[in-house]
């Protein structure tokens, strides 16, 4: 079952972003509470929206089940196309529900939300290591965009970077 997540699910969701930093080898890089990701997906101006998938229904059908998998993501412009797209920022399935078709199904609801707004592109930045996740997206058509390098301005970076703003006069 995939549906959008609720404010009830932020635990869950927060215990899965867990897992998913541990997979990727940086587990103590997550910071967020649950209160942040609360603002962040269900707050005055949420940053993200979220899906989950739910396995073992305690009602066949409603999704109330637990909470196995996410899809994290947010809207993105392109001056290219002059139309919205959608941005993956996270992808998870805990491990011992994996290969029951979650990961496709969230995809799958994310690329119909996506064709419903009317969204040029569905991005996503995935670790050069990470061979089953590329193996896994190039199976559903998705390729690498050569040529592009993700680059990032920490919170340090950000700061030292305002400091130098000087108002137009």
């Amino acid at each position: 079952m995939i549906r959008p997540a609720e404010p009830e699910d932020v635990p869950a969701l927060l215990r899965l972003v867990r897992a998913l930093a541990e997979y990727e080898r940086e587990p103590d890089a997550v910071r967020m509470t649950e209160a942040d990701l609360a603002d962040g997906l269900f707050g005055d101006r949420p940053a993200a929206a979220a899906l989950v998938a739910t396995a073992g229904d305690e009602r066949p059908g409603d999704g109330s089940g637990p909470v196995v998998g996410f899809a994290i993501w947010h809207e993105t412009f392109s001056t290219w196309t002059g139309r919205t797209g959608a941005f993956l920022v996270d992808l998870f399935v805990a491990v011992e529900h994996r290969r029951a078709g979650h990961g496709r199904a969230l995809l799958a609801r994310l690329a119909a939300l996506a064709a419903e707004r009317g969204h040029r592109r569905l991005e996503w930045d995935v670790l050069d290591w990470n061979t089953p996740a590329q193996a896994f997206y190039r199976s559903l058509g998705a390729a690498p965009q050569e040529g592009w390098t993700t680059w990032r301005l920490g919170a340090e970076g950000i700061a030292a970077l305002a400091a130098t703003d000087r108002p137009s006069s």
